[in-house]
């Protein structure tokens, strides 16, 4: 990828946002905890980020840590925008830009302002792809579906596809002419390449999009119920393999016992700190969701 498509999506991702405000106080936040300076090298500003990021040391508050999100971002930013950083250093910054504006959106983002958060991210994502020598040679021969198929870096086409299923959803032309297969292509990939990927992610990705897609547009209900049971087998702690499925799965299918069953044993991990902070922000988000399902009238579940 030529450094200047780095360039474009920092200019994305800086127009995303009401006159950079967002950006200001991210900034303003890394400087007020000492990371940033102005003889900081990239490689410092890269700690710094994934110091801000790491949910994983500590207590998690969920509402905090809007703003150490936003500061890693403000920081990958800077980082991307070096001339210095080798092809793996640049693939794992737009990874991390494009994952951390996809969590943006879904944890904090008003409906308003998700639609420019997923498409940075999508960009992002897209731009890790294309860094690959492998993938840039099938594009060019067999087109840009064939491409995903050869997509070698799990976290690239997993966030693209995420972010791009999200972007799909404010773009229907986009989406009856071609974006929903690229979403399924990116998702057979990503299992492919690593099915345990964030906590199963690449079959409860695959199985979110079979279960609430057309027929006709690459949905397939049947298969959606086997990658959902996978991805839970994969990682039984990641709250979301059991509330994505009750919700998307069962709910539509009027499976009854399933739908609460599912929500009960969401709750029930969500009761035991050891497994609720494995993934902290996923599963306070999933747990706020299996909570409101399991209230909605009429009150199906014990």
């Amino acid at each position: 990828m030529p450094q200047n498509e780095s360039v474009c999506i920092i200019g994305l991702m800086r127009a995303a946002w009401n006159g950079g405000l967002w950006r200001a106080g991210a900034v303003a936040l890394v400087a007020a905890l000492g990371v940033v300076g102005s003889g900081t090298s990239p490689q410092e500003k890269l700690a710094a980020a994934e110091a801000l990021y790491n949910r994983w040391d500590g207590a998690f508050e969920f509402t905090a840590y809007e703003a150490r999100l936003r500061g890693a971002i403000s920081l990958w930013e800077e980082v991307l925008a070096a001339t210095d950083l080798t092809v793996d250093e640049r693939e794992a910054v737009l990874v991390r830009l494009s994952r951390a504006y996809f969590e943006l959106a879904e944890a904090y983002l008003p409906d308003g302002e998700r639609r420019a958060a997923y498409a940075t991210g999508e960009a992002a994502g897209l731009a890790a792809l294309r860094l690959d020598p492998e993938f840039a040679r099938v594009e060019g021969i067999h087109g840009f579906r064939a491409a995903l198929g050869a997509a070698a870096e799990v976290g690239a086409i997993f966030w693209y596809g995420n972010n791009l299923g999200r972007s799909l959803n404010y773009d229907y032309g986009r989406a009856l002419f071609g974006g929903t297969r690229d979403v399924l292509a990116a998702f057979t990939r990503a299992v492919e390449l690593d099915e345990a990927y964030w906590g199963g992610g690449p079959h409860r990705a695959l199985a979110n999009f079979l279960a609430q897609t057309p027929g006709f547009l690459g949905g397939d209900q049947a298969q959606a119920g086997l990658h959902f049971a996978r991805a839970v087998e994969l990682d039984p702690a990641f709250v979301q393999n059991y509330v994505d499925w009750a919700e998307f799965y069962a709910k539509p299918r009027r499976e009854w016992d399933t739908f609460c069953r599912l929500l009960h044993v969401a709750l029930a991990v969500g009761d035991d700190p050891a497994q609720r902070e494995r993934w902290p922000l996923y599963n306070h988000l999933a747990l706020t969701r299996a909570t409101a399902l399991r209230a909605e009238p009429p009150e199906r579940c014990p």
